[in-house]
């Protein structure tokens, strides 16, 4: 079978983590993309980008002039939240798929605004959810979904972070308006991702959230108890109070507890796998890591998503499984904000936390600012 022609990626945003992240992705598939243009509204930012990047990128400073000159067939985003949609949304009318930094809309209302856009399009929007992609996590999805280390009973997912007042000195951060909320939406959302990859749907979510320490309009904090389908209990903390920084999923099952320990990316090393006293060592010997070593990163998913292009079908971190993560941000803020426990399927069009996240709850209404 012939090699696909190279794709034609443009990317929108020059920051830090397109030109990090994103630019080294394409560099790693560079047989399979083609990088022809980047957006930014800053000219500076967008020039030293292209010298970054090499070649001939060409640049814009509109995303609508780029998208009629240049035609990319994928477009990578990572703008600040807030415009993620429109710029989404624009691109699949353009006819380009689009792989988009966390989170990918700032609510489920915005969420099936993309879906209704793919439906027209025919084109697919993913967000990244780079954790899924590691070969370490591939491998123990795998063992827990076959079955092979016994139901799953208890979990525990935790991202403890550490941000300081200058992080929130960026005017884009810690505003319902432009990143949709704290570290439930922005820090914590990869791991519970994550977590919900690995355990599958969640059906009730009982949730505490506080503002306790730096001058944000959403929270700094927040807490969840989570009782999946499958009867398996877990619990999420999402924190930037934490001087101790650290990101951790256990889940304890029948037969074993796997554990992932590790800060902004995991390797197979990160992973670890403790039987249960009734396991025989044979049984043991088949749960090790697996012999190719892929770190969790934008890389790994790129190539995931190249490879739903070459074949035509939906990516993975796209359509009702993308939108089950922001459900679970949005119920986690309803029920912290409501007191009462919040069940999968519940917020949809009428209810107040279907278009913002803080569902116009009076203590936890954006703040004017000056």
């Amino acid at each position: 079978m012939p090699r696909p022609a190279r794709r034609r990626v443009a990317v929108v945003g020059t920051g830090a983590i397109v030109s990090g992240s994103h630019l080294s992705a394409l560099r790693v598939h560079a047989e399979r993309t083609e990088l022809v243009a980047a957006v930014d509204v800053d000219q500076g930012r967008l020039d030293a980008f292209r010298e970054l990047a090499g070649g001939e990128v060409a640049g814009y400073t509109s995303m609508a002039g780029m998208l009629d000159a240049a035609r990319p067939d994928l477009v990578l985003i990572g703008t600040p939240p807030s415009l993620h949609r429109e710029q989404t949304v624009a691109a699949l009318k353009a006819g380009a798929w689009v792989l988009c930094e966390k989170p990918l809309t700032l609510s489920l209302s915005e969420y099936d605004e993309i879906a209704a856009a793919e439906e027209a399009s025919g084109a697919y929007a993913s967000v990244v959810f780079q954790h899924r992609y590691g070969s370490g996590a591939v491998h123990a999805r795998q063992l827990i979904t076959s079955g092979e280390l016994g139901a799953p009973r208890v979990a525990h997912c935790q991202t403890t972070w550490y941000r300081d007042a200058a992080y929130y000195a960026v005017p884009w951060r810690g505003t319902w308006a432009s990143e949709g909320g704290g570290p439930t939406m922005g820090h914590g959302i990869h791991q519970y991702d994550l977590l919900l990859h690995l355990l599958g749907p969640w059906a009730e979510i009982r949730a505490m959230a506080a503002r306790l320490v730096h001058d944000t309009e959403s929270e700094d904090v927040s807490t969840a108890l989570v009782r999946f389908e499958s009867g398996a209990l877990a619990t999420v903390v999402n924190s930037v109070l934490s001087p101790d920084e650290v990101s951790r999923i256990r889940i304890d099952c029948a037969d074993a507890t796997v554990e992932l320990t590790h800060l902004y990316g995991h390797r197979n090393q990160d992973w670890t796998y403790t039987p249960a006293p009734h396991v025989a060592a044979d049984r043991v010997d088949a749960w090790r890591t697996p012999a190719a070593d892929v770190p969790s990163s934008h890389a790994a998913q790129l190539g995931a998503l190249l490879d739903a292009y070459d074949n035509g079908v939906r990516p993975p971190g796209s359509g009702a499984d993308a939108r089950a993560t922001l459900e679970f941000a949005a119920a986690l803020y309803k029920s912290a904000f409501t007191g009462l426990p919040v069940h999968a399927g519940e917020i949809a069009p009428g209810d107040p936390f279907y278009p913002a996240m803080h569902g116009d709850h009076p203590h936890w209404a954006p703040k004017e600012r000056a």
